[in-house]
């Protein structure tokens, strides 16, 4: 058996995720109390609203403090991975099951990040879409044929058929438009609060590059695959280097899923709320089991399966 650990993404957060966690698991509980944020983690992860934890500068570091002490109690209890991937702030989460970051230092990292992305776009009217069943050309002749206007790009990858689009309000959804026209099947409007992964959070990149300045990165343990890259580091490429290029360019997660089927990686267990990217694997690689860990009956279940093996 060979295991990733893919961890989830913005969006499906929701208040209560990882309360009975918390209540479980000291390691779990630890990760909370040691994070250095400048809100109640615990109330608004536990308790919300949900007009509060939707918010991105809440929920990146609420995302990662749940995904870290995860993670914190799968290796208490000898449960390593191959291999880490994550799904934009789920990016961080992976590096930290990879040694190069502890757990205080991704969720003040995502906290500042959160921060920085919501600043980038603070009066700009923009949006994302996701789009199913219609090819990447073709997808991106419609954000070409939008752009007058406003920016309208190409975001995330996600798996065979569905692709996300963000940047400009009107843009997108015009690009959503001609989308339909061109033989897409749907477009669904997504409930998030920035273009992100496109060249509106250039600013966010700018403003990360200076904070990753003073960061000290450990050594990678297990390989972790770039969201940019949809794969390993390259030769030349700096974790830092990555983390902004990431911010402001596509999430090729449909790649990075192949690159695992392709190293043989037969496990997928993802780390987070809900099962969306448990759904990419299955349509990218159906030979891949999947297992979602949202609860503390979810996480000894994938212990009983991953030790029992």
């Amino acid at each position: 058996m060979k295991v990733a650990f893919l961890y989830a993404g913005q969006g499906t957060q929701h208040p209560g995720m990882g309360r009975d966690l918390y209540e479980t698991y000291p390691a779990f509980r630890s990760v909370f109390e040691s994070a250095k944020v400048d809100f109640d983690l615990e109330k608004v992860c536990f308790e919300g609203p949900d007009e509060t934890l939707n918010q991105t500068q809440y929920t990146q570091p609420c995302m990662v403090a749940f995904a870290t002490g995860v993670t914190e109690v799968l290796q208490e209890k000898g449960v390593r991975p191959s291999v880490t991937a994550g799904l934009s702030l789920g990016e961080y989460s992976a590096l930290h099951a990879s040694g190069v970051l502890d757990p205080a230092t991704a969720i003040e990292l995502v906290a500042f990040r959160g921060k920085a992305m919501a600043e980038a776009v603070q009066g700009r009217l923009s949006a994302m879409a996701a789009i199913f069943m219609l090819g990447r050309e073709e997808l991106q002749a419609c954000c070409d044929a939008a752009s007058h206007l406003g920016v309208a790009e190409i975001a995330n990858l996600n798996c065979p058929g569905q692709i996300v689009i963000g940047g400009d309000a009107l843009a997108v959804e015009e690009a959503g438009r001609l989308a339909l026209e061109a033989g897409a099947r749907r477009v669904i409007p997504l409930k998030v609060s920035g273009p992100f992964h496109t060249s509106l959070m250039a600013p966010a990149g700018r403003a990360l590059e200076e904070r990753l300045k003073g960061v000290e990165f450990g050594p990678m343990e297990v390989p972790t695959l770039f969201n940019c890259l949809g794969g390993p580091m390259r030769e030349g490429d700096t974790i830092p280097g990555l983390l902004v290029r990431q911010v402001q360019n596509s999430v090729h997660m449909e790649d990075s899923i192949r690159f695992l089927e392709a190293q043989g990686v037969d496990t997928v267990v993802e780390i987070g709320p809900g099962k969306a990217l448990s759904g990419f694997v299955k349509k990218t690689a159906k030979g891949i089991k999947t297992y979602a860990v949202e609860t503390a009956e979810d996480l000894e279940h994938v212990v009983s399966v991953l030790k029992g093996a």
